[in-house]
């Protein structure tokens, strides 16, 4: 990986002041005016990622179904594997990401890179990132209740949690999380900041715990140890399924991408962020999911406790006071995962309403004076995610479907500006960061293994396939897709060309919030 500066982007000098001239041209030249304040230094757009992506919350909300899935082997060397061809789409999204520093990041990169038919590529990229960010901020927010009920659980034996209790705690999160993000974006900087040391004090807390506390851990072999209770007869296939453990948690990574127009130096920090979130939750990541899997004391109660097997790891390693303690950080590392990727849901629904590609787009992509922020689609994102998380009032099966969509829609709305600029070839204009020679190779990678991880999402995970055991992805990812279509051929194609320019850079600039 290297970095080059060019023109407009290498106009700065020095200072902070060059530097906010140098992304304001490069935003102006991409056709905006500047609307959001550019206050995410390189470590605020690395955390908002890092963030997301949250170790914590992704590995203690999927580590049970790991654990019957191939168990340690898949859990330990599918976390490795998986980890690896991440890494090759947060660097092919980096590039991407150098080259087109904006608050639309895919769709509007898939607009700039398709040589035909731009406003269709734009259009069904935004609306797979939108309903994939939607579903990732709703499902987030109801494994923190999950979580915070198994808390309330250990702390009162008498608690019995229901669909309602679960549905009104997530409603709530949710809601606390759109008041967060309606003040300013220091406020939202400032907490991004809070969780990247949250979660990594929590790591070393935890782990640290696991590694002293427990009388008892498995032998080095033990990571070796393969279990498949999918009710499915081929271990390779309960083992591939197993992979799907670390794509769950490696999603949301375009959070920094999303946050670009409020970054400084955005053509070489928003990439950083992005690559940077991916390698460093890949090698905390692995570290806490050893510090599990060795400390499992008795692989049956575990993997069938009422309390999930992460947390029941906790209790028969740590003891129940410490273990609360412990399950009290995760719950937090999840709260600070939905309030980040909210923020990047919100920034996405900005610029894809500023291009009027939504439905009341004029009110979507308006910026409070006070705060600098847009308010008005924070909150249309936190509407979308209650309507979402509603149905599992009546049934956490129907939930279920409907968030199912999130990771698909998210890796398929990857993929798209990746695929589009490898069409490119040579025409390709690179940003300041770039892999150079590397960026066509790591590219066919990083598109070849979402379509392999995106059908692996849709395949059956649990025999005998039930109502409540069917895997619901293909059915959303196709209910979103055939509405795009109706509505893109309808009325979207005659109005919506892809992203806008809303003048000359000299016009462009005088339009900007002071």
């Amino acid at each position: 990986m290297s970095e080059r500066i060019s023109t407009p982007r290498a106009k700065a000098r020095g200072g902070e002041d060059s530097i906010a001239l140098d992304d304001d041209a490069t935003l102006h030249a991409m056709g905006y005016p500047r609307k959001l304040t550019r206050r995410f230094q390189a470590f605020d757009n690395f955390a908002i990622s890092f963030t997301i992506i949250n170790i914590l919350s992704g590995i203690f909300s999927s580590f049970g179904f790991g654990m019957n899935a191939g168990g340690p082997r898949i859990l330990v060397f599918g976390w490795i594997g998986v980890s690896v061809m991440v890494l090759f789409i947060a660097a092919a999204m980096a590039e991407v990401a150098s080259a087109y520093p904006t608050s639309g990041a895919l769709y509007f990169s898939a607009g700039k890179l398709a040589k035909r038919h731009k406003g269709a590529w734009s259009w069904f990229t935004g609306w797979l990132n939108f309903v994939g960010q939607i579903g990732g901020t709703a499902a987030t927010g109801y494994a923190a209740a999950t979580f915070i009920q198994a808390f309330v659980q250990l702390q009162w034996t008498s608690y019995r949690p229901t669909a309602h209790q679960t549905v009104l705690i997530t409603a709530l999160i949710i809601v606390l999380q759109g008041l967060a993000n309606t003040y300013t974006v220091q406020l939202v900087a400032l907490l991004n900041r809070i969780s990247v040391w949250w979660l990594l004090i929590g790591l070393v807390v935890i782990v640290g715990a696991l590694i002293v506390m427990p009388d008892h851990h498995q032998p080095v072999s033990f990571v070796t140890h393969f279990e498949n209770n999918t009710g499915f007869t081929s271990g390779v296939y309960g083992g591939m399924l197993g992979l799907l453990v670390t794509s769950w948690t490696f999603t949301g990574f375009d959070g920094s991408f999303h946050m670009s127009e409020e970054t400084v130096r955005a053509t070489v920090n928003a990439p950083k962020g992005i690559t940077r979130a991916v390698g460093y939750s890949a090698i905390t990541g692995l570290i806490l999911m050893l510090a599990l899997v060795y400390s499992i004391s008795d692989y049956r109660k575990v993997v069938g406790s009422p309390v999930g097997p992460p947390v029941q790891i906790l209790i028969d390693g740590l003891g129940l006071g410490v273990a609360k303690v412990m399950l009290l950080i995760v719950i937090g590392a999840m709260l600070f995962c939905g309030l980040a990727n909210l923020t990047s849901n919100t920034r996405q629904i900005f610029a894809f309403s500023r291009d009027g590609a939504m439905p009341g787009s004029r009110w979507w992509h308006s910026v409070s004076l006070r705060t600098r922020t847009p308010v008005k689609a924070v909150w249309l994102a936190v509407g979308c995610s209650l309507a979402l998380v509603l149905p599992g009032w009546w049934s956490h099966t129907a939930f279920t479907a409907i968030v199912s969509v999130n990771v698909v829609g998210l890796f398929l709305a990857y993929a798209v500006p990746i695929f589009l600029r490898l069409r490119l070839g040579g025409e390709f204009q690179a940003g300041p960061w770039h892999l150079g020679r590397w960026g066509r190779p790591v590219g066919w990678v990083a598109v070849i293994w979402i379509l392999l991880s995106s059908v692996l999402f849709m395949l059956p995970q649990a025999s005998p396939i039930t109502v409540d055991s069917f895997n619901y992805a293909p059915i959303a990812l196709a209910v979103v897709l055939l509405v795009a279509t109706v509505w893109w051929f309808t009325t979207a194609r005659r109005r919506f060309q892809g992203p806008v320019s809303y003048g000359r850079p000299d016009e462009i600039a005088a339009m900007d919030l002071i």
